[in-house]
């Protein structure tokens, strides 16, 4: 790290993240940041032991990720994304092919002999040797996966990720920053748009071909962590995206059921 360079991302050998910025961008001095994970890896009991979730809720995601829906989890920074997807992952059966792909390796899946772990690169000093997570979902399609799981989604790899899920990859499984499920498919739309030339209706029409349940996760003023909606997306009625809502929190009654069916 120096004036040229004043940014470092890096990882540590027990997952840690890493953040460095230089004292010529950082008015108060030099800042480094480390973001730890927690060594006990959580489970769907324990999310509905903390009431992050409700019991009946915890059965119908089981049963979707057992029967191989293409699902993406929606959320703010620091809502438990990556920890559900964690979770999540325990049901994927162990005799399937798993390809998961992250751009800094954060991810503790367990059980399955048959996985392939891959990490993006950032460009040397020199500018060269990256490698994108876009770069890495089309290598994956080669490796015949029976379920790709991408980390995290948050640019042009958008593209590859949704043609992916909508080309026989059933099962794969996604996370996004929003505010809401609604929320994450427009933000969805703008960076598949922003790295193609597709018309709208041609990029909704992929979406909707990929998607199939949104749930979405947010953190309270308190640091409580919990699921607010779990949802099938029914696709576009005049370019507004239509969710199913199955899911629903309310402050009241908890994580509910609603009487629609998926």
């Amino acid at each position: 790290m120096n004036d040229l360079n004043p940014i470092v991302d890096a990882r540590l050998s027990d997952g840690s993240r890493v953040n460095a910025v230089n004292s010529n961008i950082a008015i108060n001095g030099p800042i480094l940041t480390i973001r730890k994970f927690a060594k006990t890896r959580l489970t769907m009991e324990d999310l509905i032991a903390s009431g992050s979730i409700s019991g009946e809720a915890a059965d119908y995601v089981i049963k979707l990720v057992e029967s191989s829906y293409n699902i993406f989890i929606s959320g703010g920074t620091s809502s438990g994304k990556t920890t559900f997807l964690n979770i999540l992952s325990d049901y994927i059966s162990s005799s399937e092919r798993l390809i998961v792909i992250e751009d800094s390796a954060e991810l503790q899946i367990r059980n399955h002999e048959n996985l392939v772990r891959m990490e993006a690169k950032a460009a040397n000093a020199q500018g060269k040797g990256a490698v994108s997570i876009k770069d890495l979902i089309k290598t994956s399609l080669r490796m015949r996966p029976d379920r790709i799981i991408v980390g995290e989604v948050r640019g042009a790899e958008v593209i590859d990720m949704i043609s992916a899920m909508s080309t026989g990859h059933d099962g794969s499984l996604s996370t996004g920053h929003s505010n809401s499920c609604i929320g994450m498919i427009r933000r969805l739309e703008a960076m598949f748009l922003s790295e193609s030339s597709f018309p709208l209706e041609a990029v909704q029409g992929q979406i909707a071909e990929g998607i199939e349940i949104m749930i979405h996760l947010e953190r309270d003023s308190k640091g409580i962590r919990r699921i607010c909606e779990i949802n099938e997306f029914c696709g576009y009625e005049n370019g507004e995206p239509l969710m199913n809502e199955l899911f629903k929190y309310d402050i009241k009654k908890g994580l509910y059921r609603t009487e629609n069916q998926l």
